[in-house]
């Protein structure tokens, strides 16, 4: 029996197979220098590219970086950080200053967990710029993504933006690989348009690092806590 037929026919547990995969997806900080190779970031590009967006403007683009543009790229954002992290801004607001309640709360225990994890308490400022240039460096892994998107589309396409990375990172995880999106590129969009060649009319969305993940790393086997649904759902009859 085809596959396809096996799973409209119900011989695959379908729910099982993809519950397992979104539970099991997780942002790795740090990746073995396997290759990857192109075929397989096709197909998994391939696969994200049916994820759903409004009215189907599809708004993402995807620079792929490997080799000598992922080294280049990575040195060049290295000494730019290190020149003057402070002059670096993102094309747009990760979060609202001051972060307030609840999401303050979730932020420093996450930030602290991971703090702990690789050695680097928050009061540790060099040693945090020092974590902040393995994001830099894609974490070590072969394959890094860059995200642009229209500036000139309006916030709604943030939603489709987040459909699309979520369907690339479960179609990552779906063939043994793993990831980690990152916002923090946006912060050196003024590099990425030079050395990648899009138009000022694009924006940089994030980053991404694709790899087998090295998971004798600490931060790596961090258990982060989820809400349960009664903390988030209300449902209505």
């Amino acid at each position: 029996m085809h596959a396809n037929a096996k799973w409209e026919a119900g011989a695959v547990d379908r729910p099982s197979i993809v519950d397992q995969v979104m539970i099991e997806r997780r942002a790795k900080r740090g990746f073995l220098k396997d290759p990857i190779s192109l075929d397989t970031v096709r197909d998994i590009l391939n696969a994200a590219r049916y994820s759903p967006s409004s009215s189907n403007t599809q708004p993402w683009k995807c620079h792929v970086l490997t080799g000598d543009a992922r080294d280049r790229i990575t040195a060049k954002a290295v000494d730019i950080f290190r020149a003057g992290p402070e002059k670096l801004a993102p094309e747009y607001p990760f979060f609202p200053q001051p972060l307030h309640d609840p999401f303050i709360g979730r932020f420093n225990i996450f930030r602290g967990q991971l703090g702990d994890a690789v050695g680097v308490p928050r009061s540790d400022k060099y040693g945090r710029l020092k974590d902040v240039e393995r994001q830099f460096r894609f974490f070590e892994a072969p394959v890094g993504m860059i995200f642009t998107m229209d500036r000139n589309l309006e916030w709604a396409s943030f939603i489709c933006y987040g459909c699309f990375l979520q369907s690339l990172m479960l179609a990552a995880k779906a063939r043994g690989l793993d990831t980690c999106a990152q916002q923090i590129w946006s912060l050196q969009h003024n590099m990425l348009r030079e050395e990648l060649g899009f138009a000022d009319s694009d924006m940089v969305i994030a980053g991404l690092s694709l790899g087998y993940a090295d998971n004798s790393l600490a931060e790596n086997n961090m258990t982060n806590h989820k809400l349960d649904i009664d903390d988030f759902v209300t449902f209505v009859s």
